[in-house]
């Protein structure tokens, strides 16, 4: 059976990603209690489901700790291949969208009867006490910040996850504007702001890292080559050992200023290197609409 588990932070997208699983052919449970999680496998097994996901998120109360021991034994059934998926956002986005969409945080109690500024305080306050309670489930999973990406990046990020090949270490490689703030999904961030940028070219500006002139523009400049080299040498240094400790997924972010020219080449770059021998992946935070 292949079982996608969805959790993380109330307001990060959980219900868009579920949605996503559905329409890629998955059985989906949301909030299910984490009592009935075992049976719930089992029946899923007697009946041989083949695409299973399952939303467990703080709705689930003083039962949540049951958790990462169920999800420990999962991950020792040879009959199941599990991934975890963790959303996660900033605090100020996920402030933004309680406000608009005026629902309330699953553990805010008194939202409805303070004024704005006690509201928002509470708000911070129930946000801060969720990331705590979910801690445990965030280690292990892979991590998908959904600060600054819309519902169609999401769902796009979501179907490429669930289709990288199990059993083997995938790598996402992804690309961001320093100006918008740091991703963070990132296990490890590299800056490459420093480098030759085509912004200052007026035939290049308007392409991005995806385009042929652009990518061959970068291609000439020597430093450019020597951060491809550096960045290439440390991951395949460490790639194996990441792969022996069973970590499942492992982000790399390399960011520049508009995340538009040499982020978006090195990424592309990189996955192209690493594609060979493990799964490799592509995000473009800045440019990805679909």
């Amino acid at each position: 059976m292949d079982l996608v588990l969805i959790t993380g932070m109330s307001g990060s997208g959980k219900s868009v990603a579920l949605h996503a699983l559905e329409d890629a052919g998955y059985y989906c449970v949301d909030n299910l209690p984490p009592e009935l999680l075992a049976p719930f496998i089992a029946l899923q097994k007697q009946q041989k489901a083949a695409r299973v996901a399952i939303a467990i998120d703080v709705r689930s109360g003083v039962s949540l700790p049951l958790v990462p021991q169920q999800l420990n034994a999962l991950r020792h059934d040879a009959g199941v291949a599990l991934r975890s998926l963790f959303l996660d956002a900033t605090t100020d986005a996920l402030l933004r969208r309680y406000s608009e969409t005026r629902r309330r945080h699953p553990l805010s109690r008194q939202e409805g009867r303070l004024d704005v500024p006690e509201r928002e305080r509470a708000l911070v306050q129930a946000i801060e006490l969720e990331r705590e309670l979910l801690t445990d489930l965030r280690d292990g999973a892979d991590v998908i910040d959904t600060s600054l990406i819309r519902p169609a990046q999401l769902r796009t990020y979501i179907k490429a996850l669930i289709g990288a090949p199990q059993r083997q270490l995938t790598l996402v490689f992804q690309s961001f504007a320093f100006k918008r703030g740091l991703p963070l999904d990132a296990d490890y961030v590299f800056d490459v702001r420093m480098l030759p940028n085509p912004h200052y070219v007026a035939a290049l500006r308007p392409l991005t890292g995806r385009d042929a002139p652009v990518a061959d523009w970068l291609r000439s400049q020597e430093p450019v080559a020597r951060m491809v080299e550096d960045i290439e040498g440390f991951l395949k240094h460490w790639l194996d050992a990441l792969a022996d400790d069973h970590r499942s997924y492992v982000t790399v972010a390399i960011g520049c200023t508009g995340g538009q020219h040499r982020s978006v080449f090195l990424v592309e770059q990189l996955a192209r290197a690493f594609g060979g021998r493990w799964a490799a992946l592509t995000r473009h935070r800045e440019l990805d609409t679909e």
